[in-house]
């Protein structure tokens, strides 16, 4: 839980599964997160190894892009059954409070 415990960083690496991503996308998939909370995350993540940040300096503006490293797609299964879990929840709960 240390690598991906808190209130974000599951949610970070969600939005990496389909690939990488710029910051300000990031930021606009999620939010609901402080810019930041935000930088914090991806710089813990990016300690821990989980994803990677690349720096395009070719021409301005600069571009940086963060994605999930061959480490942090070992998490892709665990990522997967949470989202799916939350699903259910969501319509569990849709259920409990028509009732």
């Amino acid at each position: 839980m240390k690598f991906i415990g808190g209130k974000w960083k599951a949610v970070i690496l969600y939005h990496l599964i389909e690939g990488a991503k710029r910051y300000n996308e990031i930021r606009k998939d999620i939010p609901t997160i402080t810019e930041r909370t935000l930088s914090l995350q991806l710089k813990q993540l990016e300690e821990d190894g989980i994803i990677s940040r690349k720096v395009y300096t070719e021409k301005p503006p600069l571009v940086v892009e963060y994605a999930l490293t061959d480490f942090g797609k070992t998490l892709l299964p665990v990522l997967n059954e949470i989202t799916r879990w939350g699903d259910e929840a969501i319509a569990n709960s849709k259920k409990i409070t028509r009732n």
